[in-house]
């Protein structure tokens, strides 16, 4: 990484600051090993070849049914490898024991090979016995299934895999459920070959996008690193807004953006910005909490902000057909929308805990630019190219070329080959916290396909809510974060896609509509409670307390919760997602910003001044009401909102008429 030195050292990272112990904690996507010796150049080395590999399928495509099996005989044994099988070895009289794998993982590694080999080995042939599989292929299925839920539980932990288990077990004995949830009985020879020798389990979708979208993406994210990025977009946050009353949220904010284009983890950005920001909010006036929540806010917007979405994002390009580029498009007003709320959520509690404007030694955003701004070249690089016509896997390598070539502009930022070899391997190893559990939601998808789960979930869901379309985008809302609850970011909307799209479709919303509710659902789940791992992790970071970490980050995203419901709602909404001509855009734009701010008022509880119950209930009741863009129910929304802005202004304007106490009371 760059010197910080070289790109001005906004704030200093706390000595006692472990990023690793609260990703270990907090994150659902469990840190790697810390490898060393022999099976750190092991790892290395099978990385740059697996990285390479996919850069080459850029360039020299082949049949899907080769490349999937390759890239997951490549990526399963080294996540047995790089993953603990069991918890972190402690240290001892202050010495960390070797974080080496053991010889059953070598062992692992070695058999999780096999399968994949014998598949390769003459993969036309396997697919075409889908239906009659031989005994060694039901052996070699077998082991690849294991050996899929193995390594999805040493990277995402026990659940994924139990709820694979749990869907195999459906289509066991689905026959003696009853209706509407019974379906036939299938055998282990059909459940092999439809999710292992077919296109609509382990070699489905979810795979084929983490072959193809994340591992290019997690290379470019390496390569944009390695040359300095992080640093510079962290010192660019401090220089723009740092040194203001509201300066220390709003960098917070923006520095969580931006390293959203490196990182992709909601948990991942929170702890590595807490442990450089939290000192600036500390200083500024921040109590540990409400810190914390800015933090986390900050964490999951950059999972949903552009041009690089989570990996959720990659799978809506591939299951509805279009390109990555429309994808961006459809996430751009949400997303400012989004940071709306988060903005006017800081700007009142600057002026509620009057915090306090804090000096640091940093570049001005002139000269900061003027040196390092060629860090967004590559970013900007990859919109323009898909723009231009090109597939976004092209894209991306061509921006990775670009973030490299660019790197030589500045000395401490060059990317020698030393540093070109760490990003390559940094690229394969940072997709292995994603593929098994895409995997194993691949599984998953093709159980629900064969037994026609998903279709029947569907049409429940339907029932339930008498067709109504309010009451379906509610029950289907509830769903997905109780689903997100459970599984990691990719698993939920993998498996809500299959479940809650077709609900949401059944009652007239688009699919590109009911594929961007249900990502920006499942992203949310983060910081849902109970669980919230993102405010939990902020919380550690500021020793604030979790649950009051959790409820008020839940009130700084809050717009994001009800965005989703405007382009369900009403035909005018889809504007939000630059859908319906540019009067409709406007409109839908306009009346959301409407409804994000009288929200931030109702939970935010500051206007002109601190506002009251009466005026907040009025400001809230208004922006549900805007939640329908329907011109009758906007009309009762700006009305209530118009009324509460008149309370407040009326009980303010009271306030001070009101004669000060004597100076003995005060």
């Amino acid at each position: 990484m760059t010197d910080r030195s070289s790109l001005g050292g906004a704030v200093e990272q706390d000595p006692a600051f472990d990023e690793e112990a609260l990703l270990a904690e907090y994150e659902s996507e469990k840190p790697a090993r810390r490898l060393s010796a022999f099976p750190l150049l092991t790892v290395q080395t099978i990385g740059v070849g697996l990285s390479l590999f996919g850069l080459y399928w850029v360039f020299h495509p082949m049949a899907t049914q080769f490349y999937l099996p390759a890239f997951l005989m490549i990526t399963l044994p080294m996540t047995f490898l790089v993953y603990r099988g069991w918890s972190r070895p402690e240290t001892s009289n202050g010495t960390e024991r070797p974080d080496n794998p053991h010889v059953v993982d070598w062992l692992l590694a070695a058999i999780t090979v096999v399968p994949f080999a014998y598949i390769i080995w003459d993969w036309d042939s396997f697919f075409r016995r889908a239906i009659i599989p031989t005994p060694v292929d039901l052996v070699m299925g077998t082991i690849a299934i294991v050996a899929t839920l193995e390594t999805a539980r040493r990277t995402v932990g026990l659940l994924v895999p139990l709820v694979v288990v749990a869907f195999f077990g459906y289509a066991f004995w689905g026959d003696a459920l009853p209706a509407p949830f019974g379906t036939a009985t299938f055998g282990w020879p059909r459940l092999v070959g439809h999710n292992v020798m077919g296109t609509q389990g382990l070699f489905g979708v979810p795979t084929d996008v983490a072959a193809s979208y994340i591992i290019l993406f997690t290379i470019y994210g390496a390569v944009l690193n390695g040359s300095g990025a992080t640093r510079f977009f962290i010192d660019l946050s401090f220089s723009a807004f740092g040194q203001s009353q509201a300066g220390p949220g709003r960098t917070v904010t923006l520095a969580g953006f931006l390293l959203g284009t490196v990182s992709g983890s909601g948990v991942a950005t929170t702890v590595t910005l807490g442990g450089i920001s939290w000192p600036l909010l500390r200083k500024a006036g921040y109590p540990q909490e409400h810190g914390g929540a800015v933090l986390a806010a900050a964490g999951i917007g950059a999972i949903m902000s552009p041009p690089t979405l989570g990996a959720a994002a990659f799978i809506i390009a591939a299951l509805l057909g279009v390109s990555y580029l429309q994808v961006l498009i459809w996430a751009t007003i949400p997303t400012v929308l989004y940071y709306l709320g988060i903005i006017l959520a800081i700007e009142m509690d600057a002026r509620r805990f009057r915090t306090r404007p804090v000096e640091f030694d940093v570049q001005p955003v002139g000269r900061l630019l003027l040196h390092f701004g060629y860090h967004f070249s590559s970013l900007v690089a990859i919109v323009v190219f898909m723009a231009m016509g090109m597939t976004p896997f092209r894209a991306v390598v061509y921006a990775t070329g670009l973030a490299f070539a660019l790197s030589f502009l500045h000395r401490e930022s060059w990317m020698t080959p030393r540093r070109i070899w760490a990003a390559l391997a940094e690229g394969a190893t940072g997709a292995l916290s994603v593929v098994p559990v895409m995997a194993a939601a691949g599984l998953i998808v093709g159980v629900m396909t064969l037994t026609g789960l998903g279709l029947k979930l569907a049409n429940i869901i339907v029932m339930l809510a008498n067709g109504n379309l309010m009451l379906t985008a509610l029950f289907s809302a509830i769903s997905v974060v109780l689903l997100g609850l459970a599984v990691p970011v990719t698993a939920s909307f993998i498996i809500s896609w299959v479940i809650i799209g077709p609900a949401l479709q059944n009652v007239g919303v688009p699919a590109y509509a009911a594929a961007m509710f249900i990502f920006y659902y499942s992203v949310l789940s983060e910081v849902s409670p109970p669980t919230a791992l993102s405010p939990f992790a902020a919380s550690a970071i500021t020793g604030g307390k979790p649950v009051k970490t959790m409820w008020l980050t839940w009130r700084y995203t809050l717009s994001a919760f009800l965005v989703p419901f405007i382009f369900v709602l009403s035909e005018p909404g889809v504007g939000l997602l630059l859908q319906g001509g540019w009067q409709t855009v406007l409109l839908a734009f306009f009346v959301s910003a409407v409804a994000v701010s009288a929200l931030a008022v109702a939970t935010g509880g500051w206007l002109l001044g601190p506002a009251g119950w009466t005026e907040r209930v009025l400001f809230g009741f208004g922006s549900i009401a805007l939640l329908v863009m329907e011109p009758i129910f906007m009309a009762v929304g700006a009305a209530v909102i118009v009324s509460g802005l008149i309370v407040h202004i009326v009980r303010r304007r009271h306030a001070g008429r009101e004669p000060l106490p004597p100076a003995a009371e005060r």
